[in-house]
Parts: C-alpha cells; structure tokens; sequence
C-alpha cells in the first residue's frame, strides 16, 4: 500500500512538472511562438545565436540565409544546403532544444529556387517563409505554397518597398489562404504607420511578426531599436489586438541596434513582452 501511494505521489509529481514545463511561457497557451529573427545576431554565427536565444528565455528560431553556420559545420544558412547539412542543422537546433518556425526574408530568383526554398522549408519544419517575392512569382509560388502547406508571409520593408502598406499585402492574400503577413511593426512606424491600425486592417491574414520597439532620437532622424515599451511601435496596444484576433504563430523578436551585445536589451523586452501578456489577462 505504501509503494502504491508513493508511486501515485510520484507520478502526480511528474505530470505537475511536465506541466509546468509546458506552459513556462504565458504565451505558449496562445500559440504564440515568441523567438527571434537570427539576424539579430549576426556578427555571430548561426550556432553562438542559438546560446544567445537560450539565454533571452527564448526556444524559437527564425533563420536567415545569410548567416555563418559555425558549431562545426561549414557553410551558411543557404536553403540550397544539401540534406546532409540540413541533417546536421537539425541536430544543432535540437543541441539547444530550438524550433525553427520561420526563415527569412529570403525568395528565390526563378521557380526552381523557390522549389528548392520549399523544400528546405518543409524538411526544416518552417512554419512560415518571410519574403517579398516579385508580383509574377505568385502564380507558381501559391501552388508551392498549397502542396508544402507552408505559408508565404509578406514582409514590409519601409516605404518604398513593394510591402510597405497593408494594402499590397491584401491584394496578395486574397489568392490563397497561404498568403498572408510577416508584420513587421517597427518598419511600419518607419514608414509613417500606426501599426496598430495596420494590425486591425489585416486580420485574419497576420501569419507571423517581426517585433521590434523604435524611436526616433538619433541627429539624422533615423529610427532605432529600444527596449520594448519605451519606444513609439504602441507595444502594449499591439499586444492587446493579438489578443483580440487570437493571433497563433511565430512572433520573432529583431533586435537591429547595439549590435555587439543587445542580448541584454533583447531579454528585457522579452520580460516586459510577457509581463505585458500577464497584466492584460
């Protein structure tokens, strides 16, 4: 009787934790996959990012091509990469128990390329593409897009970029239910939009976020990164209508300032990030 007892106490013990491991972020309950964009560590290679994402309490990962594989892998992080070197990717990620949900801002130049990117993309587990692909791509890209079941998130440079405004990525989205957008919401303050407004104008094709905090105060008026909530992207109201379009997908934090060591600045905007979600419940 006592062994039984104290294998109940155990078991019960177990599942608490396993639990507790699950739902350690405030926003796993939401599907939100709160990680960050690779290139805000770019003087670093792909695998020194990944201890640096651990060590800001993230376990989410959005590749870019461009960067140094390092770890002792050669090569970067190019979606041509054979299966070989995306086997030993995978091993990489799962070394620091990292998901890959994202990977861009990346397109192919032909549709071979963007049949190679899919296919990465797939074998990869790569939730969504973040691109911004040329206006005649799209015809053979949405049937990619449907066989792979991988979606094609719109990313908005600053204006004049071709995705700037919420408009164009509309116009796209419209074609299939695979299209939607990557929200950048610090280029959108860059480009003289509240990205709030820009929030609500795209619902229910908001695929994924580049999430960053900016401010004007440099002598060339130029925007750059702060810690969230000190800057003029209205992170707690952009918070808020996540909340409200029960947003599910991969926000990447993108962190473009202090390039050297922003690790600190990028874990205080995490914590601030999930104070945020806890306070508005």
């Amino acid at each position: 009787m006592k062994l039984t007892k104290l294998t109940l106490g155990y078991c019960l013990v177990l599942l608490f934790s396993l639990s507790a491991l699950a739902q350690k972020n405030p926003e796993d309950k939401a599907g939100w996959k709160l990680g960050a964009q690779s290139y805000t560590f770019r003087l670093f290679t792909f695998a020194e990012a990944l201890k640096k994402i651990d060590s800001c309490g993230l376990k989410y990962v959005e590749a870019f091509p461009g960067q140094t594989i390092g770890g002792g892998i050669e090569g970067k992080m190019d979606f041509k990469m054979d299966p070989a070197k995306r086997k030993e990717v995978k091993a990489l990620l799962k070394k620091h128990g990292i998901v890959m949900t994202a990977y861009g801002v990346v397109k192919g130049k032909d549709k071979a390329e963007w049949e190679q990117l899919f296919e990465f993309a797939k074998d990869m587990g790569v939730l969504n593409i973040d691109t911004e692909p040329d206006p005649d791509q799209f015809a053979y890209i949405i049937p990619m897009a449907e066989k792979y079941k991988i979606n094609i998130a719109l990313h908005n440079h600053p204006k004049p970029s071709r995705y700037w405004h919420p408009d164009t990525v509309l116009k796209y989205a419209a074609g299939s239910k695979f299209i939607g957008s990557c929200s950048d919401i610090g280029h959108w303050v860059r480009s003289g939009l509240d990205p709030v407004a820009c929030l609500k104008q795209l619902e229910g094709h908001v695929m994924g976020m580049h999430f960053k905090d900016v401010v004007k105060d440099t002598p060339d008026g130029k925007y750059h990164d702060v810690v969230w909530g000190k800057g003029d992207s209205k992170v707690d109201q952009v918070i808020a209508e996540m909340k409200r379009q029960k947003f599910k997908g991969p926000i990447s934090v993108e962190y473009e300032y202090h390039w050297e060591n922003n690790g600190p600045e990028v874990a205080e905007s995490v914590k601030y990030f999930r104070e945020t979600y806890v306070k508005q419940k």
